[in-house]
């Protein structure tokens, strides 16, 4: 059976860099980015962040339409990471979709990680221990994104937290019927 693992944690905890090592680093990979360089920080973030990566590995930037996106690379790969959920909601929150929209997705997604042939490794922000929002529509995000990563964490065999750049495991794999312990 193939693994999927679910990095959360705050900004700058370490979660893109643990993402990249977890990755067998044989076999077909595929890394999925959301980012979109909208500014100059940004655009030094995606070129630092693509620097870290294999370069055998193969980057498809999709901000908007992840599911479709990873649904045709079905039987195309042995292992897929995305990063990050933070930004792929915010994006389309940014472009106007609905809350439930852009739920329903993430049940869409939940379900390819249910049933992957390949190995799957996301990455999103753990936003529900920061400061409340002040605005309604930072409320929105915390909320929309709060609810994405618990059906994203719910459909993965692993759950990992970061924290200042350590890990802690939050879900392990379900120790599979009838195997020895």
């Amino acid at each position: 059976m193939v693994a999927s693992l679910f990095i959360l944690g705050g900004a700058r905890s370490g979660k893109s860099r643990f993402a990249v090592e977890r990755v067998p680093h044989r076999g077909r990979i595929v890394f999925v980015a959301t980012a979109e360089a909208h500014d100059e920080d940004m655009a030094k973030r995606i070129a630092r962040h693509r620097a870290e990566r294999p370069s055998r590995w193969l980057t498809i930037e999709e901000p908007l339409d992840l599911v479709s996106r990873l649904r045709a690379l079905d039987d195309a790969c042995d292992g897929i990471v995305v990063d990050c959920l933070t930004l792929w909601v915010s994006n389309r929150l940014l472009r106007g979709d609905r809350d439930d929209v852009i739920l329903e997705e993430a049940y869409g997604l939940a379900e390819l990680i249910g049933r992957r042939r390949s190995s799957f490794t996301v990455v999103s922000n753990e936003v529900g221990e920061g400061v409340h929002p002040e605005t309604a529509m930072g409320r929105r995000f915390r909320d929309v994104l709060g609810v994405v990563n618990q059906r994203v964490a719910a459909a993965c065999d692993s759950v990992v937290l970061m924290v200042a750049g350590i890990p802690l495991t939050v879900k392990t794999p379900s120790p599979t019927p009838g195997a020895q312990r």
